[in-house]
């Protein structure tokens, strides 16, 4: 991660998150999350893969999400590099162990500077992140903590019906430089500083129940429709495209091979699950007109020239307490884990004898003991 990388990712660190926004549908990208339930998880990663806006949620949910991982979020995230040089020693044809990383026109960059110059760029709060999420490891297994598959599961299913499918979900992923395996990693450790603060979460029914009761309407899902589009550039090069799909031709392949959307054309051109006011007028006034694995003519839009396919159609629904129940009482209690975790942090790093050889301001043992 270069240096401006960094800088964004530290102000958007301190951002504090905005209540009543959640509502603000500002965004028509096409992994944009569909459902109108509270979003589950708001990471604070640098491209804001889901942010409050664009999860659709309810704000005081979504931000409880948010703010409960941001400190394990960033052991994630931060320059990885710096650890490789701390740890792992440099090594290579013509590399000797103190030897000089770089030469430029015979002038010798050495590991000293380099390791000066990374740690200058974020160094302090890589490791102030390693140390955290090393001190959160040994209390999880200290307490024989277990997070399962059913676990992980659960959690990853909300965030799927956010975005209307598990496919949508994945092409964000893709777009924020994330995989899954991140994903997981993220949510195993929202669901280990949950329990270790267990006892101290109090999540009541009659809670539950006034939440759904406020905010029924927001939980509730309108019609979408799962749309595929081939994107070109001209009406020309549109109507070639049409006419071979009328011919036979596989829309997906075509997608693959034609689409200047550069952000679908590799998933066939599948923009995932759809509602009204989303989508440029013209796609939203076409797609929601099709019947299912029926093709749009020619649509002219702000990006080209479009062809659409409606794969799937979902009623719209009115949600019931007992379908949100569980989801409600997992965000009010992410709201609370929200509002523990940095007392808890600070207990736990004032009980543990940590050395941090990077902090000059302190010095270098900061446990309880040495104070």
């Amino acid at each position: 991660m270069d240096g401006k990388d960094q800088k964004d990712l530290e102000q958007e660190m301190n951002q504090e998150p905005k209540e009543g926004q959640a509502g603000e549908q500002t965004e028509t990208s096409a992994v944009k999350p569909t459902s109108e339930g509270p979003a589950v998880y708001s990471s604070p990663e640098t491209k804001s893969l889901l942010s409050e806006q664009t999860a659709g949620g309810n704000p005081a949910v979504t931000a409880a999400k948010r703010q409960s991982m941001i400190w394990m979020i960033v052991s994630l995230i931060l320059a990885v590099v710096l650890v490789i040089v701390l740890v792992k020693p440099l090594t290579g044809k013509g590399a000797l162990d103190n030897g000089p990383v770089a030469s430029v026109n015979g002038v010798e960059i050495s590991k000293e500077k380099l390791y000066n110059e990374l740690v200058k760029a974020g160094g302090e709060q890589t490791l102030d992140s390693m140390i955290n999420d090393e001190l959160m490891k040994q209390e999880v297994d200290k307490a024989k903590i277990k997070i399962t598959d059913a676990d992980i599961n659960k959690e990853i299913g909300y965030l799927e019906e956010q975005y209307g499918s598990k496919e949508a979900l994945d092409q964000a992923l893709q777009q924020n430089g994330m995989a899954r395996n991140d994903l997981n990693k993220m949510v195993v450790k929202q669901l280990e500083l949950k329990k270790l603060l267990g006892s101290k979460i109090k999540v009541t029914d009659e809670q539950v129940k006034q939440y759904f009761d406020q905010n029924k309407e927001s939980f509730n899902t309108p019609e979408q429709v799962r749309v595929s589009a081939i994107t070109v550039a001209s009406q020309a090069d549109a109507d070639q495209v049409l006419k071979e799909l009328k011919e036979g031709g596989d829309f997906a392949a075509l997608a693959k091979a034609k689409s200047t959307d550069a952000a679908t054309k590799a998933s066939g051109g599948d923009l995932g699950f759809i509602s009204k006011g989303q989508q440029e007028a013209a796609v939203e006034e076409a797609a929601f007109k099709l019947k299912k694995d029926e093709l749009s003519g020619v649509i002219k839009t702000q990006e080209g020239f479009k062809i659409l396919k409606v794969t799937d159609r979902k009623e719209a629904h009115t949600a019931t307490f007992e379908e949100r129940k569980d989801q409600i009482r997992d965000g009010l209690e992410s709201q609370q884990v929200a509002q523990l975790q940095q007392s808890w942090l600070d207990e736990t790093k004032a009980k543990a004898k940590i050395v941090n050889n990077l902090n000059t301001k302190t010095g270098t043992d900061t446990s309880a003991a040495a104070k």
